[in-house]
């Protein structure tokens, strides 16, 4: 309330000059400058330790991941789902992805290539510029010295070989083994173990010189030991009958279509300490059963082999990844690595361009228990019933739906356990001529061009070895100015 002498004040001032009131003037600014105004308007990042993996497209803002360093923080699980329609970048990403995180000293990636081009799989280039062989498994050279891996490799534990034997069986006869048939491969399998013991491709063990083969087994399908009747009061006869049709199947392995890659001693040499190791599958029909039975010893193989308890990150990157997700029986051997595997250090990164591909299969139940553990989902462009479909199984919210199928080429929506962003991928100069491998599609396969990229090639090569945290990006955009992109070529390169 005014004293007296202000309110006399306050009227005679009113009385002589009128109300005055204090009045601001308007400040002019531009929306870079008042943004600081507004500081909730970007989502929140996944931190800054990790590899780049682009910019997110709202904020602006570098993107960076790292299953590893977000493991038992942000991350329940390191395992990362990538899902999208041919063309869209998710190549570019696997490939970027790979050569980034092989900057950090303790990384190692495994990579089924099964998709191919000139002969070759798609990360032969790559494997090239690293110094790497890559392990083709073709049948067609398996006779002639190409890869074998044995299913019976002494590296893999009795019950390991015993699973594989039989998921073998009911991925290509695409039912479960009954008793008999199982019961028939049991006594085969102990059998040949009991003969060759710990036989090994050097030649020790019981002094047999090599290591069991498939070839074994099926001649104790064929020819039961007596024993192994007597022991459960069968015939004789019953044990061979029992495992005629288990005989059939595992003879394709040996005398089929697929023969010579799984017939014999695992091939000598394989440097399982390498920090890229690529599976050439690319000879080997996608549509075909032979894919996921090889997926499975190669998966199988590798978890007794490869995964070790000595500190190290793991990546296990498979492309056409339906083949095992969409297989009830090599879906439960890989969900059974991915329990093991986390424990150990493993991220497992499926590739699959559609979903429904998956969860409407035959391994519904599989798939989906594969999905859960996949805390990282990467969705690139769909077409709008499809975008829907997928996020209604991985519980995206509406706005990523909407805006899945206006995705252009290298933008995708990115779902990190719940933080939810659409990111744009970005590939330095040193790495395009790496990561783009489809000139049959394009353009650029001129002899200047193919010239030119050779020569960017040999450049990358030289910059392999440096961190990426002493480097600055690339251009982040191929349409930016041409100044830019030489400026950005010559720093990186």
């Amino acid at each position: 309330m005014l004293d007296p002498l202000a309110a006399v004040t306050d009227a005679f001032t009113s009385l002589l000059f009128g109300k005055v009131e204090t009045t601001r003037l308007p400040v002019r600014t531009s929306t870079g400058q008042a943004q600081a105004v507004y500081l909730p308007t970007a989502a929140p990042g996944l931190g800054d330790s990790g590899v780049i993996i682009g910019r997110e497209v709202y904020s602006g803002k570098g993107y960076i991941y790292d299953p590893f360093q977000l493991y038992g923080q942000q991350l329940p699980a390191p395992h990362w789902l990538v899902l999208g329609e041919s063309g869209n970048g998710k190549s570019a990403l696997e490939k970027t992805y790979v050569l980034r995180q092989l900057r950090f000293r303790d990384r190692q990636v495994v990579v089924l290539d099964a998709q191919g081009e000139d002969g070759v799989g798609e990360w032969n280039l790559i494997a090239q510029q690293l110094g790497i062989t890559p392990i083709r498994l073709d049948p067609m050279s398996a006779r002639e010295g190409g890869t074998v891996l044995n299913p019976l490799d002494p590296a893999i534990t009795t019950t390991g070989q015993l699973a594989l034997l039989r998921t073998i069986i009911e991925v290509a006869t695409g039912r479960g083994l009954d008793e008999r048939a199982g019961f028939a491969l049991k006594v085969a399998h102990a059998a040949v173990l009991d003969q060759y013991g710990a036989a090994s491709a050097e030649g020790d063990g019981n002094g047999t010189g090599r290591q069991p083969v498939l070839t074994d087994i099926v001649e104790q399908l064929r020819h039961p030991e007596a024993e192994s009747a007597e022991s459960m009061n069968v015939d004789i006869d019953d044990v061979r009958a029992w495992g005629l049709d288990v005989a059939l199947v595992l003879d394709r392995l040996i005398d089929g279509d697929l023969r010579g890659m799984f017939d014999g001693p695992t091939t000598v040499g394989i440097d399982l300490d390498a920090p890229l190791i690529v599976f050439d599958l690319s000879r080997i029909d996608r549509n075909s059963i032979a894919m996921p039975i090889l997926m499975a010893i190669v998966g199988v193989w590798l978890e007794h082999t490869w995964i070790r308890p000595d500190r190290r990150k793991r990546i296990f990157l498979v492309e056409e990844a339906w083949h095992i997700i969409n297989s009830p029986f090599v879906a439960q051997l890989f969900q059974r690595l991915l329990k093991f595997g986390r424990r150990l250090g493993l991220s497992f990164v499926a590739v699959v361009h559609h979903l429904s591909d998956v969860v409407d299969g035959a391994a519904a139940k599989e798939a989906a228990a594969i999905l859960k553990m996949a805390s990282t989902r990467t969705i690139y462009a769909q077409k709008a019933d499809e975008a829907r479909a997928t996020g209604r199984v991985l519980g995206l919210p509406r706005w990523a739906v909407e805006i899945i199928p206006t995705l252009t080429p290298g933008i995708a929506v990115w779902d990190v356990n719940g933080n939810v962003q659409v990111v744009k991928h970005l590939v330095t100069d040193a790495e395009r001529p790496l990561v783009y491998t489809d000139r049959a599609m394009t353009e650029e396969g001129t002899a200047r061009e193919l010239a030119a990229e050779a020569e960017a090639a040999e450049r990358a090569h030289a910059a392999i070895g440096t961190p990426y945290a002493d480097e600055p990006y690339g251009s982040p955009d191929p349409s930016e100015s041409s100044a830019s992109s030489t400026s950005s070529e010559s720093t990186v390169a």
